[in-house]
Parts: C-alpha cells; sequence; structure tokens
C-alpha cells in the first residue's frame, strides 16, 4: 500500500524537468515509485552460479554479478512479449524494485555488424510486438532501452531501410506513451567512437526522441564513463543549438572499468564497471549488458554465440584480466 501511494504521489505531483529538457509524453517518475533496481532472479549469471555452486569461481561471480541490478534483454527468444515483459515487469513491482528491459527485436537488426542479426522478420510483426511489450509493462514502473545499436548501425542501410526504422522506433515511443505511462524509455545512441555528435544528434530526433525519456550510451562497449559524459552532453548541445530541446542519458558500465582497448568484440582485459546507480555523470550508471555473456564469435569469445554466458571470461572481467 505505502508504494502504491508513492506512486499515485508521483503521477500527481511530479515536477516538470527544466524549460531546456523537452519532457516526454510520462508524467511519472518511475524512480520515485519504488526502492531501488531490480536484481534480475534468473539472469544468465545467477542461473550459472545455481548450476555451479562447487566451481572455484562461483563466490566471486555470485557476490560480484549477479547480485547485482542488471537489464534483461527480451527478443524472438523470449515467446509471448507481452505475458514475458509483464511477468518482468510485475516480479519486480511486487519486489518494490525499478527493473530495466531492452527491447531487442527490431527488423533488420544488426544488419550492418551481423553478430547479432535476426529481429523481427518484418516492419509491421516489429509494430505488432513493440505494442505488445509496451501493453505487458503496463502501469508498472519500469526503464526500457530501445533497441540498442538501431540508430548508429545505419552504415549499409538504403534510404529507404533508414526512413522505415525511423518509422518503427517513432511508433516505438508512442507505443510507450500510451500504454506505459510509468516507463521512462531510452533511444540507444551506440557510442562515442561510432557516429559523430551531430549526427547522432539528427538521428535521435528524427527517431522519435522529442517523445521518449532520454538516450542510452556505450551499451554492450567499454568506453569509460567520463568519455560517455562528454559525448552525451555534446549530443545534447547539438539538440538544443538544432531543435531547442535536450535529453537525460545513461551510460551502460557493465564493462568499461578498464575503458577501451579499440576492440569492441569480446575483447580481453577488461573489467566491470560502476555498479548500478543514480547519477554518476549521466542521469544513471546501469549495468545492460551482462558481464561475462559474449558479443559473438569472435576475440575472448571464440566459439561462442551472442548472449552465451562465458564464466571464465566473466571470472576474469570481475578482477581485470
Amino acid at each position: 500500500m505505502r508504494r502504491r501511494l508513492r506512486a499515485l504521489a508521483a503521477a500527481l505531483f511530479a515536477v516538470p524537468l527544466a524549460l531546456a529538457v523537452a519532457p516526454s509524453a510520462h508524467a511519472a517518475d518511475p524512480t520515485s515509485m519504488t526502492s531501488g533496481f531490480y536484481v534480475d532472479p534468473d539472469s544468465t549469471p545467477k542461473r550459472w552460479v545455481a548450476a555451479n555452486s562447487g566451481d572455484g569461481r562461483a563466490p566471486s561471480i555470485n557476490t560480484s554479478l549477479a547480485n547485482t541490478p542488471m537489464a534483461r534483454w527480451f527478443g524472438s527468444w523470449s515467446g509471448s512479449i507481452g505475458p514475458a515483459a509483464g511477468a518482468y515487469a510485475g516480479a519486480a513491482d511486487r519486489a518494490d524494485k525499478l527493473p530495466v528491459l531492452v527491447a531487442y527485436n527490431i527488423y533488420n537488426r544488426d544488419s550492418c555488424g551481423g553478430h547479432s542479426s535476426g529481429g523481427a522478420p518484418s516492419a509491421a510483426a516489429y509494430a505488432t510486438w513493440i505494442a505488445e511489450f509496451a501493453g505487458g509493462v503496463g502501469n508498472r514502473p519500469a526503464l526500457v532501452i530501445l533497441e540498442p545499436d538501431s540508430i548508429a548501425d545505419y552504415g549499409c542501410l538504403t534510404q529507404h531501410q533508414v526512413r522505415e526504422r525511423q518509422n518503427m522506433l517513432n511508433n516505438a515511443v508512442a507505443q510507450f506513451s500510451r500504454q506505459a505511462p510509468n516507463t521512462w524509455v531510452y533511444l540507444d545512441a551506440g557510442n562515442p567512437r561510432w557516429i559523430d555528435a551531430a549526427t547522432m544528434a539528427r538521428r535521435l530526433h528524427d527517431a522519435g526522441l522529442r517523445g521518449a525519456h532520454g538516450f542510452s550510451l556505450n551499451i554492450s562497449n567499454y568506453l569509460t564513463t567520463a568519455e560517455n559524459t562528454a559525448y552525451g552532453n555534446a549530443v545534447n548541445n547539438e539538440l538544443r543549438n538544432r531543435y531547442g530541446y535536450t535529453k537525460p542519458f545513461v551510460v551502460d558500465t557493465s564493462r568499461n572499468g578498464n575503458g577501451s582497448n579499440g576492440e569492441w568484440c569480446n575483447p580481453g582485459g577488461r573489467r566491470i564497471g560502476t555498479p548500478t546507480q543514480m547519477g554518476g555523470g549521466a542521469e544513471m550508471l546501469l549495468w545492460i549488458k551482462t558481464p561475462g555473456e559474449s558479443d559473438g564469435n569472435c576475440g575472448v569469445g571464440a566459439g561462442s554465440s551472442a548472449g552465451q554466458f562465458l564464466p571464465e571470461v566473466a571470472y576474469k572481467m570481475i578482477f581485470g584480466y
């Protein structure tokens, strides 16, 4: 009951953002409705620890990874997306915690990178999927990261495909605005070394950023929080100068503790970064990519598939070697 009253108060008395920041369509603040971030009870590190309790690496992986709040990714593997998203957001709601969900099913997903290719079979199928995703979350408080890499990954797309993707993302933002009023949605803006800030600001705007809460940075990458914060501020400067608004941003710090060595696909010698928290140079620092999950058949993950949990990689990432 106390949490419900808190939620009602937040919805009724939410204070608008500063005038320089374009408000999203959502009046409520999901961070004020919950008592902290949700720890996924069925994350890949949790499952590995449960199945390998006698492994010498298990205590470190349990302490440093499995019990840290991190995002759950949803795609074609999730089954019926409405019930899947609803069950996850509902479990977090019952625990009075804030979940982070990643929508990762856009049509022509990772068509340029290739390691995580797939997604919905058509733009129309994606429209149905994302509408069901938003409906599944419903009125529960949540953060949703919308389609990592989808805006930065234009290099091999035709102009028709770019416009199609922009339409899909605009519709996705609108679906959450309509069906999930206590959700903050973040459009993904890649990372500082991928697309220049001016181009990214234009792409974000064209993909519906004005109606979203903010944008996300560094997902599944290794660049330092400081570099990402500088880039996020540069993107906001471009948004302000071009379109008259700015937006909050979040940074994926799950694997940036040692920064980047210039490689993005399972590089060795990386380390976990600052655990999920409010603030830290951005609106939030979040563990979006699960440490130890492979980026694909590459680097120290040779022979693995994207998303596969690699305990040795996870263990080394805890200690930075």
